[in-house]
């Protein structure tokens, strides 16, 4: 089993021997991986730019003949895709570095964020000391700033790729924590700081059920990784409480998912229960950055850096027909729960955000859209102890009565 090393080789080829060298000192394999396209290659790889443009879209010569970078940087990430999940098929891979800048990171990364969790990723990039999102998605790569620009060998950059090579070395030769014992099934569940005490009442009844809880923060990233771990087959139910992100996504906040958000367990048919917790929001920096389209609006500081935004009535339906037909879509057991009382910490009589109203407006387009999927309605508040215990309840319910038929 090895490392596979990519490198662009026309532009990292010297940095990248001299990781490679460093590697097998420290008793780890290596491949060599030519990701390079348009400039001769510095050093001799293990694996050729003619091998590994192969596995992609688009033959080499083409590409040459092109001399388009922006094509061959998306080529080039489809075959370090490619070969990154062969080499994991066969048995024969042990883990994956990279090292570049904005095109070797693309490259590197796309073959990293194929992999599943656990196996080894290290990537040494001009752009680890930025906004990593683009790169690491919700994989458990490890990105290395590089500090100086990888472009030759001095006091600095040796330094960097030592560093590089020995993190690299420890995370594949070292043993790894025993594995648990813990049989426990999986539950997803969403949290924002003003459902918090809804989702941590319920995480402890569906703890006490015999089943482990994954809390995942509603801040975009966190749906997003939510629904990858559920498309991955490693969830058995999921409690989802709050479904704000869906609200940023529609109205323009900084905290969205993305579209796809509320698709993943009905497509897999994961038993599910929603609610609507926080989507009388919408997520902001701070108040100067809001962008003056929003001026006459409803404000509540949360904090220095982050600023809501009340969503109005007209948002509300929509998102109440966007939240109830993503759940008559499902293919497994999907329960609908509307808090009557209130969505938020700041969505009830007396709060700033209380607006009977847009809450109307949200749980009345959910009733005229659920289609086959469980409606429930309770008298209560997001927050209040009985809507949190019902909430586990049912879920335990669901995915009990799926575990009996399957």
């Amino acid at each position: 089993m090895t490392v596979l090393l990519l490198a662009t080789l026309d532009t990292k080829g010297t940095e990248a021997a001299f990781l490679r060298d460093r590697l097998v000192e420290l008793g780890v394999g290596v491949r060599l991986v030519d990701t390079g396209c348009l400039g001769a290659a510095a050093v001799k790889p293990d694996i050729t730019r003619d091998e590994f443009y192969s596995l992609g879209p688009d033959p080499l010569e083409d590409l040459v003949e092109a001399a388009d970078r922006g094509r061959a940087i998306a080529a080039a990430a489809d075959s370090a895709r490619a070969l990154a999940v062969a080499e994991l098929a066969a048995g024969t891979l042990e883990g994956v570095i990279g090292i570049g800048g904005s095109a070797g990171t693309t490259i590197a990364t796309s073959a990293m964020r194929a992999l599943p969790l656990g196996v080894p990723k290290l990537m040494l990039s001009t752009l680890a000391s930025g906004q990593v999102r683009p790169w690491i998605g919700d994989s458990d790569l490890l990105m290395l700033n590089s500090v100086v620009d990888i472009l030759g060998l001095n006091r600095i950059s040796r330094s960097v790729l030592d560093s590089a090579a020995r993190a690299m070395a420890g995370l594949v030769t070292l043993a790894p924590a025993p594995a648990s014992s813990d049989d426990r099934r999986l539950v997803a569940a969403t949290m924002f700081g003003v459902t918090t005490p809804c989702v941590e009442r319920a995480r402890r009844g569906l703890e006490e059920a015999g089943f482990e809880v994954l809390v995942f923060h509603a801040t975009g990233n966190g749906g997003q990784a939510m629904e990858a771990l559920i498309a991955d087959g490693l969830i058995s139910g999921v409690l989802d409480i709050t479904t704000t992100e869906l609200a940023d996504e529609l109205v323009g906040g900084i905290l969205s998912a993305g579209p796809d958000r509320l698709t993943a367990a009905g497509r897999e048919g994961v038993p599910q229960v929603i609610s609507v917790g926080a989507t009388d929001m919408v997520n902001f920096g701070p108040r100067d950055d809001i962008p003056p389209r929003f001026a006459d609006r409803l404000f509540y500081e949360h904090n220095p850096t982050v600023t809501l935004m009340r969503t109005t009535v007209e948002e509300n339906r929509r998102l109440g027909r966007e939240i109830a037909e993503k759940a008559a879509a499902s293919t497994g057991p999907t329960t609908l729960m509307l808090p009557l009382g209130g969505v938020s910490a700041i969505d009830r009589a007396g709060q700033p955000f209380d607006d009977p109203e847009a809450r109307d407006a949200l749980f009345t387009a959910i009733r005229d859209h659920h289609g086959t999927a469980e409606l429930l309605e309770l008298p209560h508040h997001v927050n209040d102890p009985e809507f949190a215990d019902a909430a586990a309840t049912r879920l335990i319910e669901l995915i009990n009565r799926q575990s009996k038929l399957s």
